[in-house]
């Protein structure tokens, strides 16, 4: 995934499936400087990852 999509999917009122290591992922932010995204596991709000948005994936 590249940041563009990142910022549509945040922006849009649709819920999109997006996958970070085969995981259903939610995307809470991200830091364009460092092309990386803030997200969290669906059903655990908790625990908040900074990945590469590379590594994402729309399903």
């Amino acid at each position: 995934m590249d940041m563009k999509r990142v910022k549509q999917i945040l922006s849009s009122p649709q819920e999109i499936t997006v996958h970070y290591n085969g995981v259903s992922v939610w995307i809470d932010s991200y830091d364009e400087q460092g092309n990386t995204a803030t997200v969290h596991m669906r059903g655990n709000e908790k625990e908040r990852y900074t990945v590469p948005v590379e590594a994402l994936q729309e399903v």
